[in-house]
């Protein structure tokens, strides 16, 4: 009977030992949602794994993260939806400003001297103010691509940036300033 409770230790002890062993080497993961860029990490708004211990100790204390539960993947859903609706209200924006562009032509004077050559140049700013004056369009100077500077009078076709992919075209003429 001696010899069986000794077994019956030896072996209760091994197995605490080996579930201490595997306790120790298993990492005990958590989703949480990242509420500021991390390095190394992701994102803000990113849904990412990482260990227990470096949520608790490192990202809830400095507020870089909150542990996702439903209500905040619920919450990064609706702010994501909401934002790729407002990329496509944009989108669509700019394709009808492209369309108006397209119909509309913009009239610049500039000074000129007596051989007929403009002062200075036609600026985008100056094509800009035209465009808010005379057909209430308002656009950034800062939108229109205008690769060779506008030192001639005559008609001039000039590409607008109104998105990512989409290039509005406007028609300027040039006229000598009497």
């Amino acid at each position: 009977m001696e010899n069986t409770v000794t077994d019956i230790a030896a072996a209760i002890s091994i197995a605490y030992y080996h579930l201490r062993k595997d306790f120790r080497r298993k990492k005990i993961h958590m989703k949480v949602v990242l509420l500021q860029d991390v390095k190394g990490q992701g994102k803000k708004g990113d849904l990412i794994n990482v260990s227990d211990g470096y949520a608790r100790n490192f990202l809830f204390p400095k507020k870089l993260a909150a542990v996702a539960d439903a209500q905040v993947l619920n919450e990064l859903k609706g702010k994501e939806d909401a934002r790729l609706h407002k990329i496509e209200v944009e989108k669509q924006t700019a394709k009808e400003t492209a369309e108006k562009l397209a119909a509309v032509s913009v009239k610049v004077t500039a000074g000129a001297g007596t051989d007929g050559k403009i002062y200075g140049s036609v600026t985008a700013k100056d094509i800009a103010e035209a465009l808010a004056k005379q057909h209430n369009i308002t656009i950034d100077k800062r939108k229109l691509q205008i690769n060779d500077p506008i030192k001639s009078f005559g008609t001039h076709i000039i590409d607008i940036k109104l998105y990512t992919d989409i290039v509005g075209k406007v028609t300027v003429v040039v006229t000598e300033a009497k």
